[in-house]
């Protein structure tokens, strides 16, 4: 008779993380021996091991393969993506060593509290660390935990209005179920590595001994490796410039308040302000990401000079002359309102929480002067607006034309509601052709360069604009922003398209629209996107001055801008926040501080 095989027991294949050498804590070594039994038959451990012992085996050490690199991946991860590379995770993290010391000098329920924080540690440590990706991708910064909460339903409506609702709120739960998802997987990669520290202690002591005196050697040493220490903090050193970041955050927010309340020219009469643009109508106009990176990268700026070029001339033939500088936005990539209100209020308003405190005081805006003055009609003509502006108040503007104010039937280009060319009109029609007893301020911004920059509109005729439906082909035949946004060379070349279309747009209007009276001061908000601007790309917007008034631009002489729509690489670059004092001082407004 055939013998029967000898049956292979749990012990004869013992798995080499879970099996625990009693002689380290004999004490509770039989109920933790049962607890494991227990859970190996009820999710049959006990048949994968008896019937395929060495898949079991493997499997045991490609779970403990994945825990280590999981926790190493963490420790390692750079918060930037050019930096993901591997030479990046070629590191000796001190926060491992650590790790593995305080588990071993722990008893079990203390050991297992502490594997479950550090692995809590390592899911925040790593959102931080995406979030750091795409805000440096996006915003050309870091994540601040203090003031950038704010913007994420922003960024959710962004992605709702350029890709639809679907999209955003699956890209929401997605996020959500991902965080809870690493934090699970996090947390038992962290306790597996934990137990498999502790039963085979003397083992695990000696490697953590040897890591340590490595770690040090190397950092006393200063070795590298690949062009990077070998001995790395990156994860203690990540959490210190978050929590830094968020304590400056914190201070800087009373500081601004009281710096807000102090204007030097809080207290100007209204006859001492703007005297010498009296009788001018003023439009002051943002066009949408319209940066430095426009005029001067080579994919985007042949293409943008010309228009520049064209349009000088063009307006030049109507009457018009122009002069051109820089301004160093307070934002890059996104936040619009941001380099709006610091062109405006005269103050570095680079994030949320300054924005807030600004907006809710009384701190003169360059907008509200002229409504302080009692000399102009004021309007804000804004179609990216799609819900109530408290801030209308504190921009001065006796009337607000949003999105739903300006009678568009035509259909939406991604996030912009309306073409620009359209916006120009309807603010003609409604607004700037129509008689009054006084001048007009108009505040315009334009919105048909945000990104993605997919679909475009194209111009065509002003007679032919009627209530927009002529888009309606145009937008069909024109790019999904799925298929742009994801492309960084088709982004370039399609938001240099968009700028041209915004600034022949707005040429176009003051040639057929401008008066002998018109005054036009136009700029860009901000750069676009970190990958389209370009690595290391500064905060430069290009802002100009059109007037056929000789004595207007004369005024402004000493600034020493350059001729036309064009600024010089060498022209004056000025802070954002300087703008509004000059402006009010060239046209001969008198300082009276307040504060």
């Amino acid at each position: 008779m055939p013998v029967p095989p000898e049956p292979v027991t749990t012990e004869s294949v013992a798995d080499p993380v879970t099996t625990e050498s009693v002689a380290d804590e004999p004490a509770a070594a039989a109920p933790r021996a049962t607890r494991r039994s227990r859970l190996a038959r009820l999710t049959g451990l006990t048949y994968l091991r008896t019937r395929h012992p060495r898949t079991s085996r493997a499997l045991s050490w490609c779970a403990t393969a994945l825990a280590a690199v999981l926790v190493l991946g963490a420790l390692l991860l750079p918060n930037t993506l050019p930096g993901v590379e591997p030479r990046s995770f070629t590191r000796i993290p001190a926060e491992a060593v650590l790790g593995a010391v305080v588990v071993l000098g722990l008893p079990r329920r203390p050991r297992l509290v502490a594997a479950v924080l550090y692995g809590l540690g390592l899911t925040a440590l790593t959102a931080v660390n995406l979030l750091d990706m795409g805000f440096n991708e996006y915003l050309g910064r870091g994540f601040n935990a203090a003031l950038d909460w704010d913007l994420l339903p922003d960024a959710q409506a962004y992605v709702e209005d350029t890709l639809g609702s679907g999209v955003a709120t699956a890209a929401a739960v997605g996020a959500v179920v991902l965080v809870l998802l690493l934090a699970v997987v996090m947390v038992l990669a962290t306790v597996r590595l934990s137990e498999l520290l502790v039963r085979h202690r003397p083992r695990a002591a000696r490697g953590a001994l040897i890591a340590g005196i490595v770690w040090i050697t190397c950092s006393a040493l200063g070795l590298t490796l690949f062009g990077g220490p070998i001995a790395s903090e990156r994860a203690a050193g990540a959490l210190r410039v978050h929590a830094q970041r968020t304590v400056e955050s914190l201070r800087d927010e009373a500081a601004f308040a009281q710096e807000a309340k102090a204007d030097s020219f809080g207290n100007t009469p209204p006859d001492q302000l703007l005297p010498d643009l009296r009788g001018k109508d003023m439009i002051f106009t943002f066009i949408e990401s319209y940066g430095r990176s426009a005029i001067e990268d080579p994919i985007m700026a042949p293409g943008v000079d010309r228009t520049l070029d064209t349009s000088t001339k063009a307006l030049a033939k109507a009457g018009f002359a122009a002069r051109s500088g820089w301004l160093t936005s307070a934002t890059y990539g996104g936040s619009s309102w941001l380099g709006h209100s610091t062109t405006m209020s005269g103050l570095w308003i680079d994030n949320q929480r300054r924005y807030r405190t600004v907006s809710a005081g009384d701190h003169l805006t360059l907008t509200k002067a002229f409504q302080k003055s009692g000399a102009w009609d004021t309007v804000g003509v804004m179609p990216g607006v799609q819900k109530g502006w408290p801030e209308e108040k504190w921009y001065g503007l006796d009337k607000l034309y949003d999105a739903y104010d300006l009678g568009y039937k035509g259909p939406k280009f991604s996030w912009s509601t309306m073409p620009d060319q359209y916006a120009l009109e309807a603010f003609q029609r409604q607004v700037h052709g129509r008689k009054r007893d006084k001048p007009l301020m108009s505040f315009v911004i334009l919105t048909s360069s945000h990104q993605p920059w997919a679909p475009i509109p194209k111009t065509v005729g002003w007679d032919e604009l009627g209530d927009g439906s002529v888009f309606d082909a145009i937008q069909k035949a024109g790019n999904k922003a799925s298929d742009i946004i994801t492309d960084t060379t088709r982004s370039r070349e399609e938001y240099g398209k968009a700028i041209q279309y915004s600034v022949t747009s707005l040429t176009q209007w003051l040639e057929r629209y401008g008066t002998d009276d018109t005054v036009l001061v136009f700029l860009g908000d901000h750069q676009p996107i970190a990958r389209v601007s370009g690595e290391r790309a500064s905060r430069d917007v290009p802002v100009s001055v059109v007037a056929k008034d000789p004595k207007v631009l004369d005024k402004v002489a000493d600034w020493n801008w350059t001729e036309g729509l064009k600024p010089d690489r060498d022209a004056p670059v000025w802070k954002m926040s300087s703008f509004r004092d000059r402006f009010l001082k060239a046209f001969g407004s008198t300082p009276h501080p307040s504060g």
